[in-house]
Parts: C-alpha cells; structure tokens; sequence
C-alpha cells in the first residue's frame, strides 16, 4: 500500500473521516491537499499531518458545492504537487426531516453539497489525471445508505445512492486512461456528524438518544459496534494504492455486517 510520489486532493479533510484518511495517505508516503469549506482548519490540520512525517500536506480552501471555488482548489494542489493522482471526494453534512417536512432549500443544499461536489472535483481532476499519464484513483465517499434506506433521511440516501452511478461512468470513461472509481459505503461512524445526529434522530423519533444508538444505528451491526475512522481510511489507501483497472466501478461496503451483498 505505497502511495510514494502521489498526490491526493481530500475534500472536508479538516477533520473526521476525511483528515484520518488524509494521515494514512500522507505516512504511505503520498502529498496530501487537505480540501476543507474552514480553511484555518485545512491549514491546521495540514500542518500537523507534516509533523508526522511521510508526506508533504497543504490546506486548501474549497467550498465543494461552488464550481470556481472547486476548480481554484484544485488548481492550487497542482501548483504545489505538480499533478493530482487521487481525489477523495469526502466533504458531506447530514440533515434529517420528514419528508412531508423537508424544506426544499435544505433538499438542494444536501444534493449539492454530496452529488454536485462529487461531480465537481471530479470534472476538475480528470484533466490533470488523463494528462500525466499515471491514471488516478476517484474514490466517493459513499454510506450503508448508498445500499439501504433510513427514515428522515430522503436527500442524504438519493445522493449517496447517486454517488455509485456516477462511479461506474467514471470507470467507464476512465478506463482508456488508467484511471479507476470506487465508492467507500461505511456504516455509522462517530464523527461530530454523527454525534450530532444522535439527538435530531431522539427528538424526531420520539425515543432516547440510548435507543437511536442502539436500536437505529447499530441495530442491524454483528456486534452492535460503530466503524471507526481508520477501518474507512484504511479501504481508502487500498482503493488509492490498488494498481490496475481491475477494481473499478465497485462499492465497499464497512459497516459491521449492518449491510451485506
């Protein structure tokens, strides 16, 4: 799993999933632009993935959802790195309504944080990628929700189910030019994303923060236990590192057995 001389752009990698992967990448040897809407926040966490050693890690400012900012990003981790060999499109929120209560405006700024940030990065990277002749790695962070429905969660499960459709024309188009796309599917992860769902989910539901934990979030686990940070980032330095067409098109599901195909 050599990531040695790659460079990677991670987008909402200030922290949770997204800076654990940018640290996997960075030890393996690859040059990390940690892409995050908080650029202090982008710097911060660069600064202290260069303390570790391993690659080198630049912040950059990038509002995913925003075409020129994406492609301003972008063009500043090539400047610094030279190229760009995978992209992690990782940046995401989650909000929970009803349906019937779920006002349109927080529908579209769902979908376009997670499917038009995806597409976005994605049509600002191929470019780079095609041209240098490597090929590259697209990996969407995708959910048990790419595969599964949950309640209160309609914008968040369209998008993540979308995120596999578009990996597979990707995989598609990329294969001439060696480049390949996957989707990563975790289940419940506790990030500050997460946690922060634990008491809408309560309050919606009508039962204890106790009882979404175990009785929505991890009820369908093997062993009742969340996926942690580096059980995803960890499949993400496979999918980055494995070194053919090969794997392409697929989705990983990493969930405590919470969804099995």
């Amino acid at each position: 799993m050599n990531l040695q001389g790659k460079s990677a752009v991670i987008t909402g990698a200030a922290s949770g999933i997204g800076k654990d992967i940018a640290i996997v990448y960075a030890a393996a040897g690859c040059n990390v632009a940690i892409a995050d809407l908080n650029k202090e926040a982008a710097d911060a966490a660069a600064k202290e993935i260069a303390s570790r050693g391993g690659g080198e890690a630049i912040g950059v400012a990038m509002d995913v959802a925003n075409e020129d900012a994406v492609n301003a990003g972008v063009a500043a981790a090539v400047k610094v790195f030279g190229g760009v060999d995978i992209l992690v499109s990782n940046a995401g929120i989650q909000i929970v309504h009803p349906i019937e209560d779920f006002p349109y405006a927080e529908w579209k700024k769902m979908l376009a944080i997670h499917l038009d940030g995806a597409f976005l990065t994605t049509r600002a990277c191929l470019p780079h990628m095609y041209a240098s002749g490597r090929g590259g790695s697209i990996i969407y962070m995708g959910s048990v929700h790419s595969k599964e429905a949950s309640k209160l969660k309609a914008p968040y499960v369209t998008a993540k189910h979308g995120l596999i459709g578009l990996a597979k024309v990707v995989a598609k188009e990329g294969a001439p030019h060696g480049v390949r796309a996957n989707v990563i599917c975790p289940g419940f992860v506790r990030t500050p994303l997460v946690d922060k769902q634990i008491p809408e989910q309560a309050k919606a539901l009508g039962i204890s923060e106790e009882e979404v934990i175990k009785n929505v979030m991890l009820k369908d686990t093997v062993d009742g236990e969340f996926t942690t940070v580096d059980d995803v980032a960890q499949v993400a330095l496979f999918f980055a590192a494995f070194p053919t067409n090969a794997l392409t098109g697929q989705s990983l599901i990493v969930s405590h057995g919470w969804s099995m195909e």
